[in-house]
């Protein structure tokens, strides 16, 4: 098949979404299939922050990126762009001839992505990876407003797609509480099982000593953002270390968050206690992994989580918060959630896993088998149906696509 996706979120900006696209096309690509990924153009600035040469990303054979005028918005990265739509971009994609068109966002990309499909009579697909809602606190309006307001936005954008898909129930079952009333379904972003996966005991002890990591560590990896919630990890960790003395907290990314939680975490004494090792590439993110002992995530904001995934992908137990997405992939055997924004609730489930190295075992293995359904290949496979059945059906048989 030839399949155009458009993305404001890609390479080089870090995050889930951005992992996300570029390995579905890339296994795309390695199946055969014919692709063509717009982006935004990327400026030095915007490698710089994310510690990665300045030069395109390799996404494999049979995939081209094509980078589109874009301009800079606020973000906790100082990253993000967004592709400025002309409505004139399905000129590029006379040639190419696309079966379907794919949109992972839903702004400036997501509208040249409507305008190709509707000049080209090709079908699209829009994914929605945000849970736009919990982002009031870049807007100058009240949580509730902008929730109302924004999700209302968002769900008339993808009521003008051919199918709907999200990677968890949260986000679709929010869309459709506000009116979405396309073909939907629940897709997974895709996770690499074979570079997170559980490591033999020897290996994660030498890795352990090679970081210089104690026998309770904590890590969290993702933008440092308020919207993550990783407030409520620091204060957490006076509370854990009563009983643990050798508590530590590792909180690998960036995001303008940071000299705020450094400064938190002076204030509260456990400065010491926490390690800011920055963007870890996905070979060393691997490796921190498997040298720490619980996966933690307080974060409001996840449609899924893709580092929570990876993490549970390489074998550690989590310990999340109660709220959207995260309750779908964390269970009983594989974690404990705990109540939003609740340090002491965080730290007592901390708390009980480092105490029981067992236990800690028997959950992390549950989370790397819960995992095996999300990889690459799966997943992969799971959008050339999709993609199949959307291409040939004709309009009174979309209803059930969604069954797929």
């Amino acid at each position: 098949m030839r399949i155009a996706v458009f993305t404001d979120s890609f390479y080089p900006e870090l995050g889930g979404i951005q992992d996300s696209v570029l390995s579905g096309c890339r296994e795309l690509g390695k199946r055969g299939h014919q692709v063509v990924i717009f982006a935004p153009r990327a400026t030095r600035h915007d490698f710089s922050v994310a510690g990665v040469p300045e030069r395109e990303v390799d996404a494999g054979g049979n995939v081209e990126i094509r980078r589109l005028f874009s301009l800079p918005v606020p973000s906790s990265t100082g990253q993000s762009r967004l592709l400025v739509p002309t409505g004139r971009r399905w000129r590029q994609l006379l040639s190419f001839s696309p079966d379907i068109i794919h949109t992972h966002t839903f702004l400036g990309a997501g509208l040249e992505a409507l305008s190709a499909a509707r000049r080209l009579d090709v079908p699209v697909v829009g994914t929605n990876h945000w849970a736009i809602g919990e982002f009031s606190g870049y807007t100058p309006f009240s949580a509730n407003f902008f929730r109302e307001i924004s999700v209302r936005g968002v769900t008339r954008y993808y009521n003008r797609c051919d199918m709907v898909t999200g990677p968890s129930h949260s986000v679709i079952d929010e869309m459709c509480a506000f009116g979405l009333r396309r073909p939907h379904c629940v897709i997974s972003n895709p996770v690499d099982t074979a570079r997170f996966c559980p490591m033999p005991d020897a290996q994660r002890e030498a890795l352990k000593r090679s970081y210089g990591f104690s026998h309770s560590t904590i890590v969290y990896a993702g933008r440092l953002a308020d919207e993550k919630k990783i407030d409520v990890l620091i204060r957490a960790l006076p509370l854990i270390a009563i009983e643990m003395p050798d508590v530590m907290l590792v909180l690998a990314g960036h995001g303008s968050a940071r000299h705020h939680l450094e400064q938190l975490a002076r204030d509260l004494g456990v400065r010491e206690r926490i390690r800011f090792p920055g963007t870890l590439d996905k070979a060393t993110l691997a490796d921190v992994f498997h040298a720490a002992d619980i996966f933690a995530i307080a974060s409001t904001s996840e449609t899924q989580s893709m580092v929570l995934i990876q993490a549970m992908s390489a074998g550690l137990p989590v310990v999340g918060a109660r709220w959207r997405a995260l309750p779908e992939y964390i269970d009983a055997q594989s974690g404990f959630l705990a109540q939003p924004g609740d340090s002491e609730d965080f730290a007592r489930r901390l708390t009980h896993l480092l105490r029981s190295p067992s236990l800690r075992k028997q959950m992390g293995e549950h989370a790397a088998q819960k995992t095996k359904p999300f990889s690459i290949t799966t997943v992969t496979s799971r959008w050339e149906e999709i993609y199949a059945r959307i291409s040939l059906a004709v309009p009174e048989e979309m209803s059930r696509i969604s069954g797929a």
